[in-house]
């Protein structure tokens, strides 16, 4: 319906999976919230301040002619840079995760 986007979404749930925790009563990395707001203020900056995909993408997704004029017209390569952006983004968090904590799981 248009809120939160998907690629945002996944890039927090694969930052949540890998400093979350992993068995009840463990703690999550002192690391994750740090790393998900910079996650969120750097999605930000490629999605012109929104984290929303309708306003990224100009579409009411709960209306039918403007999902279809969606598919045919350029606001599709807006996501295709959003989805490869946040996708770079998260590459490169993951990348400074494992230098920062090495190979240990939390």
């Amino acid at each position: 319906m248009g809120e939160v986007c998907g690629a945002l979404s996944g890039a927090l749930a694969t930052v949540g999976l890998r400093l979350g925790r992993a068995r009840e009563g463990e703690r999550e990395s002192r690391l994750m919230w740090g790393i998900v707001r910079e996650v969120v203020d750097r999605f930000r900056q490629i999605g012109g301040g929104t984290i929303y995909c309708r306003d990224l993408v100009g579409v009411n997704w709960a209306n039918p002619e403007e999902v279809r004029a969606y598919y045919g017209s350029e606001k599709v390569l807006t996501c295709l840079r959003v989805v490869g952006e946040t996708a770079r983004i998260l590459a490169q968090v993951l990348d400074r995760i494992e230098r920062e904590m090495g190979s240990a799981p939390r």
